[in-house]
C-alpha cells in the first residue's frame, strides 16, 4: 500500500514541502546513500529501494563507481570522515569485482547476465580516479588503468563504441557515452597516460559528427524508441561529457555545442524547477512527469556551464532545478528507507524507475546542491 499512498501524495502535492537548509538536505541524503551501502550483502550501494516490493535491491557497481567522489567531496567540506571511510570500503569492492578482462559487469550483483560493458566500466573510472587521488592507494591505481585500458581495446578507429553494449537496454550505440569519454578524462587526470585524453576527444567528435542542426544527438536514451525522445537523465549525461572533455581537452567548441544543448533543455523548465521526463528530436516534450536524476543533473550543467562561460542566467535554471528536487525529498517519514532519498519519477508511478528510489538519484542531487554551495560561498560568477 505504501506505493500507491505515494502516489496519491505526489499527484496531490501533499509529497511538496517546504525547502529547508542546503546542509540539512545534504545530510540527509548522504545518510540514505550509507544506509544503501549497509543494506546489501557486501560493500557496494543498493541499486535502489522499491517500495511497491519494499525491498532493497543487490549492488550496483556501475552507480557505486560514481557514488564514490560524491561520499569524498561530502568528506572533505563537511569534515567527515566516516563518509570518506564508506567511499572507501565502496572502492576496494569495486576492485574485488572488477572483470578479469578490466572491465565492469553491467546491471546489478544477482543479474543473471553477467558481462561487462562499456558506459559502466566508464562510471567506475570516476571511483578508481578519486580514491587514488585520496588515498594513493596502489590498488585503485591497477584497477583504474585496466579498466581504462579495456576501453581503449573496445573504441573503434572512428571513435565510437559498437561492442560491449548492455544486456540491460535496447540502445546500442549510444550518444550519452561521451559521459565515459568524462570518466577516461578523470583517468587522465589521475595517471597523466594522454591517450585516455585522446581518446576521449575522439568519442566526442564521434558523437557530434551525427548530431542534427537543432544540436539534437540520435542515440541518446535507453531504450530505441520510436518516437525518438530522449530521457533528461541521458540528455544530461551527454551533455556533461561533451563540456568535461571540451574543457580537459581546450576545445571550446564542445563547450559551445554543450551550452547549446543545456539551453535547449531549459526552455522546457516548468514554473516549479522540474524538467519533463523525456524530449523530442525538436526539443519539445510530451509528458508531465518528471525524472528527477534529470533535473539534478541539469542543474550541474547548468552551474558548470554559468562558470565557465560567464553566463549568470543559467545560475536561476540550475537553483530552481535543485529547489524542487529539495522540496519532494522526504525529510518527515518515520520510513528509513526513503527518508532522504530522491525518487526515479515524480510522480512516483512515472515510466523511470517506477516505484523505486535509485541510488544514482541521490548521488546527482548531492553532487548539485554542493556545486551551488561552491559558487555561493566563493562568489566567482556575477
Amino acid at each position: 500500500m505504501q506505493h500507491i499512498k505515494q502516489v496519491i501524495k505526489d499527484k496531490l502535492g501533499a509529497s511538496v514541502a517546504p525547502v529547508q537548509s542546503i546542509e540539512q538536505h545534504l545530510k540527509a541524503a548522504a545518510d540514505w546513500l550509507l544506509l544503501a551501502q549497509r543494506s546489501t550483502a557486501d560493500d557496494g550501494v543498493a541499486h535502489s529501494y522499491d517500495i511497491r516490493a519494499r525491498k532493497w535491491n543487490a549492488s550496483y557497481p556501475e552507480t557505486t563507481g560514481y557514488i564514490i567522489p560524491t561520499l569524498y567531496d561530502y568528506a572533505k567540506n563537511y569534515d567527515a570522515p566516516e563518509y570518506a571511510a564508506a567511499a572507501l570500503r565502496m572502492t576496494q569492492w569495486e576492485s574485488e569485482i572488477q572483470m578479469a578482462d578490466g572491465g565492469v559487469r553491467a546491471g546489478t550483483m544477482d543479474a543473471e547476465i553477467v558481462a561487462p560493458t562499456i558506459f559502466n566500466t566508464g562510471q567506475a573510472l570516476f571511483g578508481w580516479a578519486s580514491a587514488y587521488q585520496n588515498t594513493g592507494n596502489e590498488d585503485f591505481r591497477v584497477s583504474l588503468i585496466r579498466a581504462t585500458d579495456w576501453l581503449l581495446a573496445a573504441q573503434d578507429e572512428d571513435g565510437a563504441w559498437r561492442r560491449f553494449p548492455s544486456p540491460f537496454t535496447t540502445s546500442k550505440v549510444n550518444s550519452y557515452n561521451t559521459r565515459s569519454s568524462f570518466g577516461m578524462v578523470r583517468a587522465f587526470q589521475a595517471v597523466g597516460d594522454e591517450r585516455y585524453l585522446l581518446a576521449a576527444v575522439k568519442n566526442v567528435e564521434w558523437t557530434l559528427s551525427r548530431a542534427q542542426e537543432n544540436g539534437w544527438l540520435p542515440d541518446n536514451c535507453l531504450a530505441q524508441n520510436p518516437d525518438l525522445t530522449a530521457l533528461t537523465h541521458t540528455i544530461a549525461y551527454s551533455i556533461r561529457g561533451i563540456l568535461e572533455v571540451g574543457v580537459a581537452a581546450n576545445r571550446p567548441d564542445f563547450i559551445a555545442r554543450a551550452l547549446h544543448m543545456a539551453r535547449m533543455v531549459a526552455l522546457q523548465q516548468r514554473a516549479d524547477g522540474a524538467l519533463p521526463a523525456y524530449y523530442t528530436p525538436q526539443w519539445t516534450t510530451r509528458v508531465s512527469w518528471s525524472c528527477i536524476t534529470g533535473n539534478s543533473q541539469m542543474a550541474i550543467n547548468w552551474l558548470r556551464l554559468a562558470q565557465l562561460s560567464g553566463d549568470a542566467g543559467l545560475i536561476e535554471y540550475a537553483r530552481r532545478a535543485n529547489r524542487f528536487n529539495m522540496s519532494i525529498q522526504d525529510l518527515r517519514t518515520d520510513n528509513l528507507n526513503v527518508r532522504g532519498a530522491l525518487k526515479g519519477s515524480h510522480p512516483v508511478n512515472g515510466s523511470y524507475m517506477k516505484y523505486r528510489y535509485p541510488n544514482w538519484a541521490t548521488k546527482f542531487f548531492m553532487d548539485g546542491l554542493m556545486l551551488e554551495q561552491l559558487f555561493d560561498k566563493v562568489d566567482n560568477i556575477g
